[in-house]
């Protein structure tokens, strides 16, 4: 390199090195540790599918002993469809599925003449099975350790019962859509989560599975939003999302939590 040319060079680069150097340079800095974190529950815990249907068919064959006309007219994929129907003309429903599912049993009893006083009965056979959910193996010991240094709560559309489970004394709070009227991804269950929590949504951290009811939503209400992507989908980039992490696990998720943010702060 000639040498005017190589000293230009140096010199056009000397406010760069001296302003690496000089002591009001800083590194960008972590972020200080959240107060919070909250989960979401079906399929960000535990597989919910292979769940319904276990309990669909308890429910069926509770149907067939308890209420055999409602079994002789309908199957498990007509009651189903009766659902559907139902929602699309009431939907409302869609803030509380158990009501959804009662108020389809309810119709079923009446038009085959079984007693309807029965419907309370199939829900409880139907809920104990729906309850009956086996956490991803990574979730307990992560949940365990997130308790040590966060608030830990959960937001879900379902109707999964936490204590039924037995995962209650996991979360300080859990926010159901069925009961506060208002459903993922409305920023109003975020930010009631939040309240309950005593903690600003800008200092929570949500976690869930679907990138548009739990990380837009969550996003949206002011909280930053990690997708737990167990299987590897890249749904964000078809509907334009931007997750602050993607984690396929809870191993993923504390590894982030300790490399982008600040214990000490």
């Amino acid at each position: 390199m000639h040498f005017v040319a190589g000293l230009a060079m140096l010199q056009t680069h000397l406010p760069i090195l001296h302003a690496f150097h000089s002591p009001h340079f800083k590194m960008k800095s972590r972020r200080a540790w959240p107060k919070a974190i909250l989960f979401d529950l079906d399929d960000t815990l535990w597989p919910i599918a292979p769940v319904i249907v276990q309990a669909e068919d308890k429910l069926f064959a509770w149907l067939r002993r308890h209420a055999p006309r409602v079994a002789e007219r309908f199957s498990i994929d007509s009651l189903r469809q009766a659902r559907l129907a139902l929602l699309a003309r009431q939907p409302e429903l869609h803030l509380d599925l158990a009501k959804l599912r009662r108020a389809g049993l309810h119709a079923a009893f009446a038009e085959t003449g079984e007693d309807v006083a029965k419907v309370e009965l199939a829900m409880v056979a139907f809920s104990a099975a729906r309850n009956e959910v086996t956490p991803y193996d990574d979730v307990l010991p992560g949940l365990a350790r997130l308790q040590d240094s966060l608030l830990v709560g959960s937001i879900s559309n379902g109707n999964a019962d936490l204590q039924a489970i037995g995962l209650s004394h996991h979360f300080k709070v859990s926010v159901a859509a069925h009961e506060l009227g208002v459903a993922k991804p409305d920023a109003a269950i975020f930010l009631e989560a939040c309240r309950r929590l005593d903690v600003a949504p800008g200092d929570a951290v949500y976690v869930g599975d679907d990138v548009l009811l739990d990380v837009q939503g969550a996003q949206r209400a002011g909280m930053r939003a990690v997708w737990m992507n167990r299987t590897g989908s890249s749904r964000h980039l078809e509907h334009e999302v931007v997750p602050d992490a993607i984690v396929r696990d809870f191993g993923e998720l504390l590894d982030w939590l300790e490399r982008e943010h600040d214990r000490a702060h």
